[in-house]
């Protein structure tokens, strides 16, 4: 359901970006980093607004593969500490660890 919703505000979004894109055929002059050009004030907003989408989903993307190599290392930490934990247990309540007959 969630991601219904999600493809559906992005849907909108992208209807209302070709809406307004249609009625904008004004020619402007976009000065950049190192140049300049001309484009239709449409195509510029539409690749502006997608180079900013991918732009925040490599973000997110990278945010989210360092929590999971973090996780990663953190449960094979916990597996480790539980085997130490578990063969600790097991040699100090063994009847004849410690016993001299």
């Amino acid at each position: 359901m969630k991601y219904l919703l999600i493809f559906l505000v992005v849907l909108v979004i992208f209807i209302i970006s070709v809406t307004l894109g249609a009625h904008n055929d004004q020619i402007i002059t976009f000065n950049y980093l190192l140049a300049q050009g001309e484009f239709r004030i449409s195509t510029l907003l539409a690749v502006l607004f997608g180079a900013g989408f991918l732009l925040g989903w490599a973000i997110c993307g990278l945010f989210w593969l360092r929590l999971r190599v973090s996780l990663a290392h953190a449960q094979r930490k916990l597996k480790r500490m539980q085997a130490q934990n578990e063969q600790s247990t097991a040699v100090t309540t063994s009847p004849s660890a410690g016993r001299r007959d």
